[in-house]
């Protein structure tokens, strides 16, 4: 235990202590059991640390954060840990990288059988295998599911100027107020670009030089380990599957052909449809349907997106296409911040919101035209380019804001 006391205060002692992820304050962290799910490099342990530092004390001995792939883990298990920590007095126990951590589900189960006074927090960037062992303790823990960063906490990170998150309903009716505000303290447009390349994962305020190699980093690592050891996929396959990720990064919004990508990657329709739900349960890419409530396993997507604009500039060759670009962004930030989106189809506007309103992506001249005259009254338009909202025209950047 001296060893992982010893981790946990070099752990402390580099924590950044002045900008906060918004979700340290919408976690109940006084639940028996939390787990944080998120990609890799979204920011999980730095958020479980400054919970430590912020709420907790730096020097709290009832604390201990560790991580499941340290060598101590290699000859002790995870309850035994839990034992000894709570007869030393212990009462929140940190587990991070808990993926790298055998059957860990079972013994995470266990240890909130056994010691009913003990918090747990647990984390890990396998979104496949945390989802898979949600099963096992879905009527224990409370998930949470940590995004990237939100233009509005680029923001804050970039400029010191903290901004209230706003609901989207109020966006929709005081999208004025929210663009009078931003303006009168800074230009959103000075940053709003460089957000849309190297923003989303806070590593970007690290080594930005070597921002395009860690995204390529994490894409290899979710394709040749994640997709290989818990989902099955041939590790021959890995590399159709990394050219797949390459042609979805140079499609336009409403050109997806399965047929085409099918023959082009040389992956069979049922194969690639497998594929296709992997990757988006990864989150690498987002698949978006019609009729949420009627998808089925093998159904084609009515329109397939990576899961946000950094990955799409680090695969793209060339200049991504804006329409490409203004969309991952929208749909990114939309369901970041917990809202259902569904694809319009191509007689109305671009996605509908929570099985309701129906939003528009485009550029600054975009209108109503392509609304059906029901869904006009109650949609809007984002639209790339312009400083301020004029009724239902809202700016793109407004989406970012909602976290």
């Amino acid at each position: 235990m001296n060893y992982l006391f010893q981790n946990h205060k070099e752990y402390i002692a580099d924590v950044p202590d002045k900008l906060y992820r918004n979700m340290l304050d919408i976690i109940d962290w006084d639940s028996r059991l939390i787990i944080i799910r998120g990609p890799k490099g979204v920011g999980k342990s730095t958020l479980m640390l400054q919970h430590i530092v912020r709420d907790l004390g730096r020097n709290n001995s009832k604390v201990l954060y560790c991580s499941a792939d340290s060598t101590y883990f290699a000859g002790h298990t995870l309850v035994e840990t839990a034992d000894s920590f709570v007869r030393t007095g212990g009462e929140v126990l940190m587990f991070d990288e808990i993926h790298k951590y055998e059957n860990w589900s079972r013994e995470i189960k266990e240890i909130n059988d056994l010691h009913k006074k003990l918090k747990v927090v647990v984390s890990g960037s396998s979104l496949l295998q945390l989802n898979d062992g949600q099963a096992d303790l879905s009527r224990r823990a409370d998930f949470y599911d940590l995004p990237g960063l939100s233009f509005r906490e680029y923001l804050w990170f970039k400029t010191g100027i903290l901004f209230a998150p706003i609901g989207y309903e109020d966006l929709m009716t005081s999208a004025g107020d929210l663009c009078s505000d931003v303006n009168s303290k800074c230009k959103p447009y000075e940053y709003f670009r460089d957000y849309l390349k190297t923003g989303y994962y806070p590593f970007s305020f690290e080594k930005t030089s070597r921002f395009r190699e860690r995204i390529g980093q994490v894409i290899n690592y979710t394709v040749e380990n994640e997709l290989t050891r818990f989902r099955g996929i041939d590790i021959g396959n890995t590399r159709k599957i990394l050219a797949l990720l390459k042609i979805v990064s140079e499609l336009v919004p409403f050109q997806f052909d399965i047929a085409k990508i099918s023959k082009t990657t040389q992956i069979d329709r049922v194969t690639l449809m497998k594929y296709l739900r992997y990757l988006d349960e990864a989150k690498i890419t987002r698949n978006i349907f019609t009729e949420l409530l009627s998808v089925t396993a093998l159904q084609k997507p009515d329109k397939i997106l990576l899961d946000n604009t950094n990955i799409l500039y680090a695969l793209s060759e060339k200049e991504p296409e804006i329409g490409t670009v203004r969309e991952t962004f929208f749909c990114n930030q939309m369901v970041s911040s917990g809202h259902s989106i569904e694809y319009g189809g191509m007689k109305t506007g671009d996605y509908r919101i929570d099985g309701r309103r129906i939003i528009e992506v485009g550029g600054p001249e975009k209108d109503f035209s392509q609304f059906d005259e029901k869904d006009i009254s109650d949609g809007a338009i984002a639209a790339d380019d312009i400083d301020w909202a004029v009724g239902r025209r809202i700016p793109l950047w407004c989406y970012g804001m909602l976290y």
